[in-house]
């Protein structure tokens, strides 16, 4: 498995925020909403292109991690939040998933 960077501007597709890629950018930092679009990282191969929901949100560390889940074909994969992500809406997910389990 080798990382592709690949640097693109995209529309969220969920929410419609237009984001400016770095290379390194998988997720709208708005809604956190994803694209089903690689097999791995950065090769742009996979075939589904299911929107990926943000199911959940874990502390690892100092660290956040957005678990998203395709609601096409409901491959799920964990991801990193960035600086530039909405910690509301990080904390919402979050919260969610909490009451979701209770």
């Amino acid at each position: 498995m080798v990382f592709i960077r690949t640097t693109e501007n995209f529309v969220c597709e969920k929410c419609g925020l237009s984001v400016e890629g770095n290379g390194y950018t998988n997720h709208c930092p708005q809604c956190l909403w994803s694209k089903h679009v690689d097999v791995f990282p950065g090769d742009r191969a996979e075939e589904c292109g299911g929107m990926m929901e943000p199911i959940s949100v874990k502390k690892k560390g100092k660290e956040y991690i957005i678990t998203h889940k395709c609601i096409k074909c409901g491959f799920e994969k964990p991801n990193k939040t960035v600086k530039e992500d909405d910690f509301q809406m990080i904390v919402q997910v979050s919260a969610e998933n909490s009451s979701a389990k209770s």
